[in-house]
């Protein structure tokens, strides 16, 4: 059972809507017993990293998540914010703590000219980092996404950057690290190529 975490924030039904058009059996769930149960998990998110991680914390969902990710080694997609919150560390409405399970951290886009709009919000092309990403499918064309954010993902590890996009300058638009992916970029709003992403990972 693939299970979409309810953590109080996040576009749960559009992504509840987008696996269950693929065919995948889903629920949404803020029950520890199931989060661990799970043979999936798809972590969403929209809005600040520190309220949801004080969110996670709050439910007692960090441990039962670690323990899948980490113990059980299920996969797991983060989404927006949910990739984010796998980094470990956010400075997002003051510095807190993430999940830790991609060395990095979560800062604010900065730009010389104050002109350049925040957020960034559309669809953009994004890049494979290797030709070995599994989320990507080995494209060798940049394809199209949507995105809406205004921080990003700085990973230690070059390793693991899948998919990079450009907005006056390079970010992070993809992770791959084991059984933890992450999409900077809504999948469930990028139409065909979004869903091209998600029947990806359910075949992980």
């Amino acid at each position: 059972m693939l299970t979409i975490v309810n953590y109080g924030m996040g576009n749960l039904r559009s992504v509840y809507n987008a696996v269950t058009h693929l065919g995948q059996e889903a629920k949404i769930s803020s029950d520890p017993r199931e989060i661990i149960a799970s043979d999936k998990l798809i972590l969403p998110g929209v809005g600040s990293f520190r309220r949801a991680m004080e969110n996670i914390r709050t439910r007692r969902l960090q441990e039962p998540l670690s323990e899948a990710v980490l113990g059980r080694k299920i996969p797991v997609l983060g989404i927006c914010l949910g990739m984010q919150l796998m980094a470990s560390y956010g400075y997002e409405d003051g510095g807190i703590d993430g999940l830790g399970w991609i060395l990095g951290e979560v800062v604010q886009f900065e730009f010389e000219n104050s002109s350049i709009r925040l957020p960034h919000i559309g669809f953009n092309n994004v890049w494979e980092a290797s030709p070995s990403t599994t989320l990507l499918g080995n494209q060798r064309d940049p394809t199209d996404f949507y995105f809406v954010h205004s921080y990003h993902l700085r990973c230690v590890e070059p390793k693991d950057v899948a998919a990079w996009c450009d907005y006056h300058g390079h970010f992070v638009a993809g992770i791959e690290r084991g059984n933890v992916f992450g999409t900077q970029f809504h999948p469930e709003k990028s139409q065909a190529n979004g869903l091209r992403v998600l029947s990806r990972f359910l075949r992980v």
